[in-house]
């Protein structure tokens, strides 16, 4: 019996050995990833030895790890969902014994701590020491600052306690439940992350109809429209004689122009030249290029959205006759005893496949929004405080991700370790508000998208076009250059 005590302690400890690896491993790489993304954005102009250069270092680094947990987030669904069909198709194959229940629990606790530590610990404490000088009267130094930081950081968990001590006693006014926010760790963290889930969700809700409506947009920009009756060396010429016109202008008479005369010519013969790049580009595309692979993405695009709104609306279905289609949190050690997947495999795939396309839709609408723009990052030129921002922001995104992917019925995996303890999650109406919510508002950017041209000839036939009656991207476009080529601007 001792030696099978023995033997049995071993086995669990060279288990749990491998999994840390395992994950360390799988974050090592997210790390890596991460900080290649965030080199290629951060301005460089901020490399310098001094004491900014090295709390600018400490904040990268955050910023970084912030980063990997957010990707970590993104892939624990489909992670799990590969995992699980793996499983089910081979049981007993000695080369998958690593791949069990306990590791992918494990790495659903480890991300929902990360996620904790980075959203109210590092990237609180990576702002507030980015912007600290030390207090007045103490001795510069990183020690100073480091003194300054977490004095704010104090007084920040102070104000967020009492926020949520005040919100739960207006919600659940309730000895029980306000008792329940002495524990620290048990109850309070996870109320809290429950209340940014439901933000990160909202915000989803917010983007991700945006950004499936702006995706035809951006894609129509990455690749080459086919060209039905058009003359592009007719417009190309045109557009190299307006080049030359204002290159003359501004070479001719510099003398007679004021600065912000000069600034705006500049910047119409910016606008001048990407144009002319744009022609030249599809002119040089190849046929398949130009009028198989554009038809082609587009009708990916829109069959990518139409099977997202009717999962939505399949499970506006279920929610309404069955009670137990709501979205709930599962403690099954044991994984692969029965397929999640109707039509197994190829149904894996297609909802790993949506859930892709969706969080790339959410950050493509995020953006695409006016009061989150300036978060914008560009290549070589973004401040550390706007990769804070933006690191904060994808954070709240990918976590709330795997909550929204099984609140819409896009998978039928339940959600694991802490992220099934949400306390909205059980709300009937909650759940099915959200449902509908993305179901309509999706609905309606996507008429708003595809009927913009027949609303712009309409206002145009009714001469109300200059009133600017419409907000569609169409507007920014169309003086760029007539539907000839022709421009009355030379």
């Amino acid at each position: 019996m001792e030696e099978d005590d023995v033997t049995i302690r071993e086995q669990n400890f060279h288990s749990q050995v491998r999994e840390y690896i395992i994950c360390f491993l799988l974050f090592a790489v997210l790390y890596i990833v991460s900080y290649c993304i965030i080199s290629r954005y951060k301005r460089k102009s901020d490399d310098q030895e001094d004491e900014d250069a090295i709390v600018n270092r400490i904040s990268m680094y955050l910023c970084t790890f912030t980063l990997a947990v957010s990707g970590g987030a993104v892939l624990l669904l489909p992670f799990s969902i590969i995992s699980y069909e793996i499983l089910l198709s081979l049981p007993k194959n000695y080369y998958i014994q690593w791949l069990n229940g306990s590791l992918i629990h494990g790495l659903w606790n480890l991300v929902s701590l990360f996620s904790n530590l980075c959203l109210f610990v590092l990237m609180p404490f990576a702002y507030f020491f980015l912007e600290s000088e030390g207090f007045a009267g103490s001795k510069k130094g990183i020690k100073s600052r480091v003194l300054e930081t977490f004095v704010m950081l104090f007084l920040l968990g102070l104000l967020i306690l009492g926020i949520v001590w005040v919100a739960s006693a207006l919600i659940d006014n309730d000895a029980a439940s306000m008792e329940s926010l002495y524990d620290l760790w048990e109850f309070y963290l996870p109320y809290l992350y429950s209340c940014i889930s439901l933000m990160g969700g909202l915000l989803l809700l917010m983007c991700t109809p945006v950004g499936l409506s702006r995706m035809f947009t951006v894609m129509g920009q990455l690749l080459v429209k086919p060209t039905i009756l058009e003359d592009l060396d007719e417009q190309i010429y045109c557009i190299q004689l307006q080049e030359e016109a204002l290159e003359r202008r501004l070479n001719g008479t510099n003398s007679s122009f004021h600065g912000n005369s000069q600034l705006h010519l500049y910047k119409e013969l910016d606008n001048i030249r990407n144009q002319r790049n744009k022609l030249e580009r599809r002119k040089k595309a190849s046929a398949w290029e130009k009028n198989l692979l554009y038809p082609i993405v587009m009708l990916i695009l829109l069959a990518g959205t139409a099977i997202s709104v009717l999962l939505v609306a399949l499970n506006i279905v279920y929610l309404l006759v069955d009670e137990t289609a709501l979205p709930k949190g599962s403690t099954e050690r044991d994984l692969g005893n029965a397929s999640l997947s109707t039509f197994g495999v190829a149904q894996a795939v297609i909802e790993i496949v949506l859930m892709f396309y969706l969080l790339v839709s959410s950050v493509v609408g995020f953006y695409s929004l006016r009061i989150f723009q300036e978060l914008t990052p560009r290549k070589d030129d973004t401040t550390m405080t706007t990769i804070i921002g933006c690191c904060v922001s994808i954070l709240v995104l990918s976590s709330a991700l795997p909550v929204m992917s099984r609140t819409l019925g896009i998978t039928r995996f339940d959600l694991l370790g802490d992220f099934g303890r949400f306390n909205w999650l059980g709300n009937f109406y909650i759940v099915l508000s959200y449902n509908l919510l993305f179901a309509v508002v999706t609905t309606l950017c996507l008429v708003r998208k595809f009927t913009s041209a027949v609303r712009e000839e309409l206002l145009k036939a009714l001469g109300l076009d200059k009133l600017n009656l419409s907000n569609s991207t169409t507007d920014a476009e169309s003086g760029k250059h007539a539907v000839n080529g022709h421009q009355k601007t030379l």
